[in-house]
């Protein structure tokens, strides 16, 4: 396992990547293509979505395997480009 000195993660590792946008729209998807595009692996059945109490908000996560922290900072940095992405995690 690789270790770099800019984190504390040892690669490659399991890793929950996490957004949150409003649930009116194809979030889900959406979260699921943009990691999908750096986590070539990343199924359907990794993710899992939770709603806000009130309804109005989803909580994506997706389950990865991440190789590299250029591989994490790419998916933070496609979610953060996202406009129906309100905050990663």
């Amino acid at each position: 396992m690789a270790k770099s000195d800019d984190t504390l993660l040892e690669f490659p590792c399991a890793f929950d990547v996490k957004a949150f946008g409003r649930h009116d729209t194809d979030f889900e998807q959406t979260v699921y293509e943009l990691v999908k595009a750096h986590a070539p692996a990343l199924t359907q059945n990794d993710i899992s979505a939770r709603s806000s109490s009130g309804g109005r908000y989803l909580a994506v996560t997706a389950s990865i395997r991440a190789e590299s922290k250029a591989q994490l900072d790419a998916i933070y940095q496609a979610l953060t480009d996202s406009d129906q992405v309100l905050m990663s995690l």
